[in-house]
């Protein structure tokens, strides 16, 4: 494997330092490791013979998951190619970390996938769209969170019947627009490159394709009634004047005494890590009940629980998340395994906000009887556009979207002149990058097919109940 030497600084002020690289110059290290790494390696792909094998990583990933629920996860990995996609974050962590790359280490997601951007609330009210997942989010290369990316949208492409040409010019458009943001932001300060954000309102008025700008007007505008008094009658009922959140079991299940009174001491020490302000705010609302509560697929089996917290009247409500936290699926393949954060919750929290413009205020972390939590609002905003809704012409354009915030998430760490440096327009790399995704595809439709089998097999359980399949609800 081909990697390069990343120089980085962050010596401190009051040390002696060697004067850090121009950006001339370290756009010019990135260009010569086009020799290096040709773009030509980038668009390989083929299992070896000692590549990992996916059913096996994916029945590792299950353990110290709640049991119960493992049954679920499969079944929602089952369902479809990008199903498997989705929950399958283990597998192709491997597979990545296998190929060429330049060895350049932003802050990355580590799941970026079409699915895992979308919409949500900044702290000034605004509604934003950006990255929204990062479980995963590690130092790690660039190319593993591009790799992923333009996979998923060939795999999401075949799915809804388009064409290999569609999904090839979809790629092609990710990755281009991925150099165009990159390159721009690396030829600006770093402060002004930390405030770069996407807000909704400019997002609608700069998509060329009709369709697409209806369908994100569309998810915007549901996105903004999943806010914490809206869905309050939804997800709770009124028993002796006090509020409970709905049980609906498998999805949302009640937890006893025990395991309540221990998730309050958690968020006691949650609110030692937000900011004063945000500390205050919360810290003025009363516990009202917990649930668990499964959400999404790669995280299903791992504790996740909604708290309802009721301010000074009735209607002042606010809803918190918090959900498990495990070693990143990247750590594994990166020096220095969990870089510099002993709690998992925390790293989530430090990374999402590195990668993202704007993130919730109300981030924080906790540990809960050993397990390590991050916390975050249930009801922010959240949603995005269904894939299902996207139209064959307009998925390039929003392939080039999701390219732009990508990039965006990487120049705000660093690396990113190199970046810039070697891809160049993206043109030659967005072709590799092409016959990359392309077989990927195709391996990612193979790994389907073996977990389907090994579910019917019974080496891996299945849950039977289609709702619990097809219930893919948003954090």
């Amino acid at each position: 494997m081909n990697h390069a030497v990343v120089p980085t600084g962050g010596a401190g002020f009051g040390s002696v330092r060697d004067t850090p690289p121009s950006r001339a110059e370290r756009f010019a290290l990135g260009t010569a490791l086009r020799a290096q790494v040709p773009y030509e390696e980038l668009g390989e792909w083929a299992a070896s013979p000692a590549r990992f094998d996916p059913i096996a990583l994916i029945a590792m990933s299950h353990v110290g998951r709640v049991p119960d629920l493992v049954a679920i996860r499969v079944a929602r990995m089952a369902t479809t190619p990008y199903g498997f996609l989705r929950g399958s974050a283990v597998v192709m962590a491997a597979d990545v970390a296998s190929l060429p790359s330049t060895g350049i280490h932003p802050v990355i997601c580590g799941d970026a996938h079409l699915g895992n951007f979308g919409f949500y609330r900044s702290p000034e009210g605004a509604q934003v769209i950006d990255l929204n997942d990062f479980d995963e989010a590690h130092p790690g290369a660039w190319e593993w969170d591009l790799r992923r990316l333009v996979a998923s949208v060939w795999v999401a492409g075949r799915e809804n019947g388009y064409s290999e040409d569609a999904c090839a010019a979809s790629v092609h458009s990710c990755v281009v627009e991925y150099a165009a943001e990159v390159g721009q932001l690396a030829s600006e300060p770093l402060m002004a490159r930390s405030y770069n954000r996407l807000e909704v309102s400019r997002l609608k008025k700069s998509v060329a394709d009709k369709t697409l700008r209806h369908e994100i007007k569309r998810a915007a505008d549901s996105a903004r009634k999943r806010t914490s008094d809206r869905v309050l009658p939804k997800l709770t009922a009124e028993v002796d004047g006090h509020r409970h959140i709905l049980a609906e079991p498998p999805i949302t299940t009640s937890v006893d005494a025990g395991e309540a009174a221990a998730i309050g001491a958690g968020l006691d020490d949650y609110l030692g890590t937000l900011a004063p302000h945000w500390r205050r705010v919360v810290a003025g609302y009363t516990l009202e009940d917990v649930a668990h509560r499964v959400v999404g697929v790669g995280s299903v089996g791992l504790r996740a629980y909604v708290v309802l917290l009721v301010g000074s009247t009735p209607d002042d409500v606010l809803f918190l998340q918090l959900k498990e936290a495990r070693r990143s699926v990247l750590a594994r393949f990166v020096h220095g395994e969990d870089a510099w954060h002993a709690h998992q919750g925390q790293r989530v929290v430090e990374y999402q906000q590195a990668l993202q413009t704007v993130s919730d205020p109300l981030l924080g972390w906790t540990t809960i009887e050993g397990r390590e939590y991050y916390v975050r609002q249930f009801r922010n905003m959240k949603g995005t556009v269904p894939l299902n809704a996207i139209r064959e012409e307009a998925l390039s354009d929003y392939a080039g979207i999701v390219g732009r915030l990508l990039a965006k998430g990487h120049a705000r760490t660093s690396g990113a002149s190199m970046i810039a440096g070697y891809l160049g327009d993206g043109d030659a790399a967005g072709d590799a990058f092409a016959r990359f995704a392309r077989l990927y595809a195709d391996q990612t439709e193979a790994d389907w097919a073996a977990l389907v089998a090994a579910a019917k097999a019974g080496r891996l359980p299945l849950a039977s109940d289609p709702y619990m399949a097809s219930a893919f609800r948003p954090g």
